[in-house]
């Protein structure tokens, strides 16, 4: 099999995980925080999790990318530090922020997510320093380019905009969950997943590739479920819960 069909197979295969793992996430909601139960085998720390699970979105992405014939070109050098922006935080500094003794991971979980990090990084990496057409220095002016890297850094401001509150959320030595408060909170319940999907559709149009376009999908497909878990878990734990909240869509969802 040549490289070509290797990643067709995993670029329409990332659309239809993505179509399972909706339909998923609705009737099961995501083993891991509140929502974790008995039944999905062993676990791990909660902080070693993370840094597992988002690594290969950082080296294996490096990896891949460092290995096309063009990686020295402008946009898609801006186009990896856009993506390591997002990663790095989320891969080595944000489990740090994580207060100590939270629930564990399941080892499951940990695992699905690596190897969705690890597909994801090859298909984006490789499309954007080999498999794909290449960028003319002028997409760089493209009001695709322009919209998505805007789109990219909104989305990146409200998800750290969104941790923020929540890291900060109980004061030292309390314990338990309290409703979060802040602009965007008394808007919808999940700002952060909000922030991280207008993010990824952002990489899907600064990249202009198929690759992004599954990344944004599975991103919504994962993300905008378990947003309407948490949002009924809000309503159901705290009776003074505001009713004029959404899960995730300011408005509409």
């Amino acid at each position: 099999m040549n490289e070509a069909l290797l990643y067709d197979y995993l670029l329409w295969g990332i659309f239809a995980a993505a179509a399972c793992t909706v339909l998923a996430l609705l009737l099961i909601p995501a083993p891991y925080g509140r929502h974790q139960r008995k039944g999905w085998g062993p676990t791990m720390n909660t902080r070693l999790a993370w840094v597992v699970m988002e690594s290969p979105a950082v080296l294996a992405f490096f990896g891949f990318y460092v290995c096309g014939s063009r990686a020295t070109d402008m946009v898609p050098l801006l186009l990896l530090a856009t993506w390591q922006s997002h990663y790095l935080y989320r891969t080595f500094i944000y489990p740090l922020r994580l207060k100590p003794g939270g629930r564990p991971t399941p080892v499951a979980v940990v695992a699905m997510g690596f190897t969705f990090n690890t597909i994801n990084a090859y298909l984006n990496a490789r499309f954007l320093t080999e498999l794909g057409p290449g960028y003319a220095e002028s997409w760089l002016y493209d009001p695709r380019f322009l919209l998505g890297i805007a789109l990219f850094v909104g989305g990146l401001a409200l998800n750290r905009h969104a941790d923020n509150v929540l890291l900060n959320l109980r004061k030292p030595g309390e314990t338990g969950y309290k409703i979060p408060k802040s602009p965007a909170y008394n808007l919808i319940s999940c700002p952060n997943y909000f922030g991280e999907t207008i993010q990824w559709l952002g990489w899907a149009l600064a990249s202009w590739s198929l690759a992004g376009l599954s990344f944004a999908v599975f991103t919504a497909a994962n993300l905008i479920p378990r947003a309407v878990t948490h949002h009924r878990w809000y309503r159901e734990t705290f009776p003074d819960y505001p009713k004029q909240r959404r899960a995730v869509i300011p408005w509409i969802l």
